[in-house]
């Protein structure tokens, strides 16, 4: 009985020793996964960062334009006649002044001898008149004539005189009706299309041609009401360069600002503007669609990052920052003006290292490393 007694004593130790150490197995692979935990927590974000640049930047707006002449005049005669000759061809370029057409002026030309003619019989007239009264005017002084005599003569001088004039006059007006018969350009251009032939009868509606002005040439387009302040301020201090772009694989041609329209379109919120090109070698052609460019301002000694490292989210617009413990810090910024690959803001000095690669991972005041110095440890430390 007592050796039993024993046997189930010393039972009952071993079973409990055997389940106190299972349960500090346990406590033990507890603690130490804990431990793992704790030493493997969030590494620290890789990043490459940038120093910001310091320069003027242009304030550039692009816009396309139709390229439109500064005038084009439609010819017509100014009197019913018979085209004689037409003296030019389709897409001539003519001077101002040089001969287009030549109308039938016969009668025209009749009419201007016959008012010159009369003219010149008044002439005679009046110089008869003239002489009888000097001589009148002698014969009173002797007495020979009343004085009566002499006051007709000087009447009939002065109608002479009258009718002279009005004669005169009337030879002008001729000679008006026979210049309309030669039909000259107003100014010089390119000649459009001729839809008139010797012998064509034309009266006053009726279209000759067209001459357009090709050089200089403007191009209209427009910009947004946003750069109306700066358009103004920039034409105050002197000529506004704008550029444009005829076609693809051509050189950009270079003009300046001639027009800005008294008023902004409310419903697309856009101002009209023109630019004036030369045009010597006709690159610029009359309804062609280019594409344009115009400074309309210059932010001088800008703060100049890569718009990737900019992040725009609900809290706003903010860069991440290098500290020099290695922390990222969040700095609040403004966009200024952003183009390409590059953004003017304001809120920087200058003087930071901005993250850019790697900003995703990246939270405000945790600890981030720097992806060159990582490729010099992994140089340093690489295989022996």
């Amino acid at each position: 009985m007592k050796m039993h007694h024993l046997g189930a004593i010393a039972a009952a130790v071993i079973v409990i020793a055997g389940a106190t150490g299972c349960s500090q197995e346990k406590e033990g692979a507890n603690a130490g996964a804990a431990g793992a935990k704790g030493k493997g927590g969030q590494p620290p974000a890789v990043v490459n960062v940038v120093a910001p640049q310091r320069r003027d930047v242009p304030v550039v707006q692009q816009a396309n334009g139709t390229v439109t002449p500064i005038r084009t005049v439609d010819l017509h005669p100014q009197t019913t006649a018979t085209i004689r000759q037409v003296h030019i061809k389709e897409g001539q370029f003519v001077k101002a002044g040089e001969l287009l057409f030549s109308l039938d002026d016969r009668a025209d030309r009749a009419n201007q001898d016959k008012a010159q003619a009369q003219v010149e019989r008044d002439r005679a007239q009046m110089a008869d008149l003239e002489r009888q009264l000097k001589r009148s005017q002698d014969l009173v002084a002797q007495k020979f004539i009343a004085q009566s005599a002499v006051d007709t003569l000087k009447a009939q001088v002065d109608q002479a005189k009258a009718t002279l004039q009005a004669d005169t006059a009337a030879a002008r007006a001729a000679g008006v009706s026979t210049s309309y018969t030669a039909i000259r350009a107003p100014m010089s251009g390119r000649v459009g299309g001729i839809a008139v032939y010797p012998g064509s009868l034309v009266q006053p509606a009726t279209s000759l041609t067209t001459i357009t002005q090709l050089d200089p040439i403007t191009i209209a387009f427009t910009l947004p009401e946003s750069s109306l302040p700066g358009l103004l301020a920039a034409q105050k201090r002197g000529k506004i360069e704008v550029e444009a772009t005829p076609g693809a694989g051509m050189a950009p041609v270079t003009g300046t600002l001639s027009f800005i329209d008294n008023t902004v379109d409310p419903a697309a919120g856009t101002i009209k503007v023109k630019a004036e090109f030369a045009n010597r070698d006709t690159t610029l052609w009359p309804g062609q669609y280019v594409g344009t460019k115009v400074t309309v301002q210059t932010i001088k000694d800008a703060v100049v990052v890569p718009q990737n490292a900019i992040i725009t989210n609900a809290q706003g617009t903010f860069v991440y920052v290098l500290e020099k413990d290695h922390s990222a810090k969040q700095v609040p910024v403004e966009r200024l003006y952003g183009a390409g690959t590059d953004a003017a803001v304001s809120g920087l000095t200058g003087s930071e290292q901005i993250i850019t690669e790697g900003k995703q991972n990246v939270r405000p005041g945790n600890k981030v490393r720097l992806a060159s110095d990582m490729d010099k440890g992994g140089k340093k430390g690489g295989p022996a």
